[in-house]
């Protein structure tokens, strides 16, 4: 039996700071013992970013600092492939985006939230923030992929400047990144006016105040979310707006988050002893793991604006949806459909399943623990944890603390994507942090 299934069999401490001590102490002390194939220094730019418990030697290869526009930036690449782990583009989109950019700026806020401020990470959040400036096209949204000769890609369906995903998460990043560039009085005026820009856009073309719903596959859905039902990307967007209005006071940025979570409320089926266990759709009669940060975004809501129905709803898919995915097997998605009063599963992906997909269950149990102070929070977030260091179909860790390397996923029992991209890396250490947060 491994050291992780004995673990696993121990009693939950009642202190969390010790529970969480062992939990890091499992996670570093049995991760594999792979090599870095690269200095981690020798293009990023700048000087790397260290931490003695947690290694960002990987992150470090993924940053680099270019000139775009003539002005310096920060940018993530994408792909990095086995086993050298060297760049690589995708030929329809580009080497790095607004998306893991995003992703990049809140992982180094959340960094100097946990261990306090540094000079490093406060440099590199202000040339990624950039790289997002530079990237706003003159309609007000983002385009999310640049060519590898540093145009910016306005073409293709995933990176066209448009309300999606990318704008989305840019929105949340900028929003991240203004306090740590407060005393840069030039950059925060630009982030403002790109933010009341984009702001402006989403309030014009979201219909928030519509109130229809519609059918598919039998089940109800709300009609004005992005998308009509995208209630991930509606999470991501209600985390920007979040930060937006506590910075703004702006009621109308108000009055859309809570248009939203009524939404993504609607998008929740079954119940505590009911498939799919109050799980919150992602779109349509469809249920996605990368992504789902619906609890999350909700438990932030209701805790903002004194909302226990956000919190209570939230709790209701973290109690009884993320204990089920632990003790069957987690999936990459699932199809429902409505029979009679019931709900049924109508198809399902096992895989791939990757550290996107965990991560927003893991912060969403740990954001309930931190609200409750309930145990039972707690020790869902310690059980998601293990999921990186070797508790998983694969039966091995997915991150590598000697190299700071995170598989892309797991494609199947005991097997894994050896590559270690932009969001991998990221989404992992968005999850180591969030342990040290809790400790």
């Amino acid at each position: 039996m491994s050291d992780f299934k004995i673990f696993k069999k121990m009693r939950l401490k009642t202190k969390k700071i010790k529970l969480i001590s062992i939990v890091i102490l499992f996670i570093f002390s049995s991760c594999n013992n792979e090599t870095t194939p690269y200095n981690t220094d020798e293009d990023t730019g700048s000087k790397p970013l260290t931490n003695e418990l947690i290694n960002f030697d990987h992150f470090n290869h993924l940053y680099k600092e270019i000139t775009l526009n003539n002005t310096n930036v920060g940018i993530i690449h994408i792909y990095s492939e086995y086993p050298n782990y060297t760049y690589a583009i995708e030929p329809s989109e580009g080497f790095t985006c607004v998306d893991d950019v995003s992703r990049a700026i809140i992982m180094l806020s959340n960094y100097v939230e946990v261990f306090g401020n540094n000079e490093i990470a406060s440099e590199k959040i202000k040339n990624l923030t950039e790289f997002i400036l530079q990237m706003q096209n003159q309609n007000g949204y983002f385009n999310n992929f640049l060519w590898n000769d540093f145009s910016i890609n306005t073409t293709y369906q995933t990176s066209v400047a448009e309300m999606n995903w990318w704008s989305f998460r840019a929105l949340w990043a900028l929003e991240t990144a203004y306090p740590h560039l407060i005393k840069d009085t030039e950059m925060t005026d630009r982030i403002r006016l790109a933010i009341e820009k984009l702001v402006a856009n989403i309030k014009r073309d979201l219909d928030t105040n519509n109130t229809n719903t519609e059918y598919i596959n039998t089940i109800e859905l709300p009609t004005w979310l992005p998308e009509k039902s995208a209630a991930d990307q509606s999470a991501i967007l209600i985390l920007g707006f979040l930060k937006n209005y506590i910075r703004t006071g702006n009621n109308d940025v108000k009055t859309m988050i809570n248009r939203l979570a009524m939404g993504i409320m609607l998008m929740q089926k079954g119940t505590a002893e009911k498939y799919p266990f109050g799980a919150f759709l992602s779109h349509e009669n469809l249920w996605h793991a990368w992504g789902n940060s619906q609890a999350y975004a909700l438990l932030k809501a209701g805790q903002e604006f004194n909302n226990p129905d956000y919190i209570d709803r939230a709790y209701l898919e973290i109690e009884n949806l993320y204990p089920k995915l632990l003790k069957n097997g987690f999936s990459e998605a699932f199809w429902i459909q409505k029979l009679g009063a019931n709900y049924i599963e109508t198809d399902k992906n096992t895989y791939p399943q990757i550290a996107y997909g965990i991560r927003p269950m893991l912060w969403a149990a740990s954001e309930a623990y931190q609200h409750s102070n309930d145990k039972n929070h707690l020790e869902i977030a310690h059980e998601l944890a293990q999921w990186i260091s070797g508790e998983n179909d694969a039966n091995r860790a997915i991150y590598s603390p000697n190299t700071g390397i995170c598989f892309d996923g797991i494609t199947g029992p005991n097997e894994v994507n050896k590559n270690s991209g932009a969001e991998s890396t990221l989404e992992t250490l968005l999850m180591l942090i969030e342990i040290e947060r809790l400790k």
